[in-house]
């Protein structure tokens, strides 16, 4: 009798490979290319040095896949074996379709909470690491009051306006994810490991860069296109003639997304990079609702992306007193029947399903979008 294939084990598998191509380094063009030529990680890697050559690797990244796995390998595999923590490649079906368009995408994207996060409409608030009080106060207005309307809030965990716009999403219940530029075991500044920790538990805390990372200056730049793509546009509260926010602000515009900015004082050199880049062309913005109209359009977009990814009709379960409310798959059907009308846990969802993580998220923020379950704290119910 032939064995029966083991997922949990293809998955194992393809996770390894997707891994080593990781730790090559190196150039990620030619890294996708090789994915999208095999289909996956542990094809790809199984095909050998003249493939790898073939597909434009050059000779340090064929050495690093041809060699035994580094200690970095076994750090992010211990890593990776919680139940929410990721690794989501560029040839799986749920790479955030937005960062596809961005120039340069990761190879894969390290996760640290809910993969399906970085597929809400977003927008990323982003200033001064030394704000005033005032730029503070806005950010955390601007964020809460986005935040209510149903936006997730993306921001970069640094110091000054990222911090308080990460709070007010969380203060306001809502969705949050942070972008880093170092691995995502590690915290940026170290005081802020506890915001980290509730930004994870919350949404999602990601990055490109593999356990162990430590900060340096060139990934910070690189994070920010990642954070820019992910959302649907960016606005700059507070920044100063020569900030990172104003690289965010042009890697958004590069990308094809809105560049906001709030005005300041003309007295307050912290806002003299807002004026600059309303100068330039970017949406003066007074408050949240004038936010919300410039990325309407985007978000339709995203919208049919998902739909299109997810979404199809299904029948009336059988024997059911409510219709499943996604797709002809029986896992949805698993899903719908290991949820009740008290909050459920992601915990307990994956016990009762045997379902991953970043399968149940993926599902369950389909079946928000439906208005069959909502969300709460990281716990689900049916509505």
């Amino acid at each position: 009798m032939p064995a029966l294939p083991d997922p949990a084990g293809e998955r194992a598998d393809e996770t390894r490979a997707l891994l080593a191509l990781v730790l090559a380094g190196g150039r990620t063009r030619p890294l996708r290319d090789l994915l999208d030529h095999f289909g996956s990680a542990s094809h790809a890697l199984a095909a050998g040095p003249r493939a790898w050559q073939a597909a434009g690797l050059d000779r340090q990244q064929v050495q690093a896949l041809g060699t035994a796995a580094p200690a970095a390998s076994e750090q992010a595999r211990r890593w990776l074996e919680h139940p929410r923590h990721h690794l989501l490649g560029w040839g799986d079906d749920d790479y955030p379709s937005l960062l596809r368009s961005c120039q340069n995408p990761p190879l894969a994207l390290f996760i640290d909470g809910d993969p399906a996060c970085l597929w809400q409409p977003a927008i990323a608030v982003v200033g001064s690491r030394n704000p005033s009080a005032a730029g503070c106060e806005n950010a955390y207005e601007f964020a809460r009051a986005l935040s209510a309307s149903g936006l997730a809030i993306g921001s970069g965990l640094a110091a000054g306006i990222d911090a308080a716009a990460h709070r007010a999403a969380l203060d306001a219940g809502g969705a949050t994810f942070a972008v880093i530029g170092t691995g995502p075991d590690l915290a940026y500044p170290r005081r802020h490991a506890p915001l980290q920790t509730l930004v994870a538990a919350r949404g999602a805390v990601v990055s490109e860069y593999p356990p162990g990372t430590p900060p340096r200056n060139g990934q910070f730049p690189a994070r920010n296109r990642v954070l820019a793509a992910l959302c649907l546009g960016t606005v700059v509260i507070e920044a100063a003639a020569r900030s990172g926010a104003l690289i965010t602000a042009r890697l958004a515009a590069e990308a094809g997304r809105e560049v906001f900015a709030v005005p300041g004082s003309i007295r307050n050199a912290m806002a003299r990079g807002c004026h600059r880049l309303i100068r330039d062309g970017a949406i003066l913005v007074t408050q949240p609702a004038d936010i919300l109209e410039g990325v309407a359009n985007l978000a339709g977009e995203l919208a049919g992306a998902l739909q299109n990814r997810l979404l199809t009709p299904i029948p009336e379960a059988p024997g059911s007193a409510c219709p499943a409310p996604t797709p002809p798959d029986p896992d949805y059907q698993r899903l719908w029947n290991a949820l009740g009308h008290d909050p459920t846990g992601m915990d307990s969802l994956i016990r009762r399903t045997g379902l991953t993580a970043s399968r149940l998220s993926s599902m369950l923020l389909v079946m928000e979008l439906e208005g069959k379950v909502s969300s709460a704290y990281g716990c689900y119910t049916r509505t």
